[in-house]
């Protein structure tokens, strides 16, 4: 059974909407949790538009599944991972312009800068992830620096079936044939493999389903959900849509 992570950056999106002290990403983490979450992701932005250094220490006290922190390589957020100790540390790339993260890690093109980072990340007792896109050349890259977890960037996958799933749609095929490739990829390097990204209720069960990944990592859709139901029954949906 595929595990899921939640991401609650867009609750604390809300707050920061009107400087309030509500919704809290904490509370909402631990209504997850309780819904059955494996996980809870954060990702703590140079610009602080949503998740505060507050919230990450706050989730590190009571989070009681794992809590993943995505982070820019920067020599700020390695030293705040590295004093606050989350269980895992997905490397993502990082723009002010950007609603959310746009693309996957280019590995490649910086690889002494993402190794390094992995070594003192590591260093600290941290699990290491790179986001990266399913992409081949990356996954090698990725494999010659060392990486042994990766998140696969599913957005590409996601735009191609906004309202629907159809074997007979080949946008849908190509972006599903690519992580299924890229996932199998991984794996025979030794690399673990989680997903996510632009996931949602009616397009995650191909993803789930996929062998190698072992964990999806979504956000924006189950908070979305969340405001008309509740987090409880939100993620129990998101959970009985992967794994139906």
């Amino acid at each position: 059974m595929t595990r899921l992570g939640v991401n609650v950056d867009h609750v604390a999106t809300v707050r920061q909407a009107r400087r309030a002290p509500e919704p809290d990403p904490v509370t909402a983490a631990l209504l997850a949790e309780l819904a059955g979450a494996d996980g809870i992701t954060v990702h703590l932005r140079g610009d602080r538009r949503h998740i505060r250094e507050r919230d990450v220490r706050l989730l590190r006290e009571v989070v009681t599944t794992r809590l993943n922190l995505e982070m820019a390589i920067t020599g700020e957020m390695v030293e705040i991972a590295t004093r606050l100790l989350p269980n895992t540390a997905t490397l993502v790339p990082e723009t002010d312009e950007e609603v959310t993260t746009e693309g996957g890690l280019d590995v490649m093109a910086r690889p002494e800068s993402v190794r390094s980072a992995i070594r003192t990340l590591e260093g600290a007792g941290l699990e290491v992830s790179l986001f990266i896109d399913p992409d081949l050349e990356q996954l090698d890259a990725a494999s010659r620096i060392g990486a042994g977890l990766v998140e696969l960037n599913t957005a590409a996958y996601a735009e191609a079936v906004p309202k629907g799933l159809s074997e007979h749609e080949p946008g849908y095929r190509r972006e599903l044939d690519k992580m299924v490739e890229a996932s199998e990829f991984a794996a025979s390097r030794g690399i673990r493999v989680l997903a996510g990204h632009g996931l949602t209720y009616r397009n995650v069960r191909p993803i789930s389903r996929i062998p190698q990944v072992e964990e999806l990592n979504i956000g924006h859709n189950i908070v979305a959900r969340a405001t008309l139901v509740g987090m409880e029954r939100a993620v129990r949906e998101m959970l009985s849509a992967m794994n139906a």
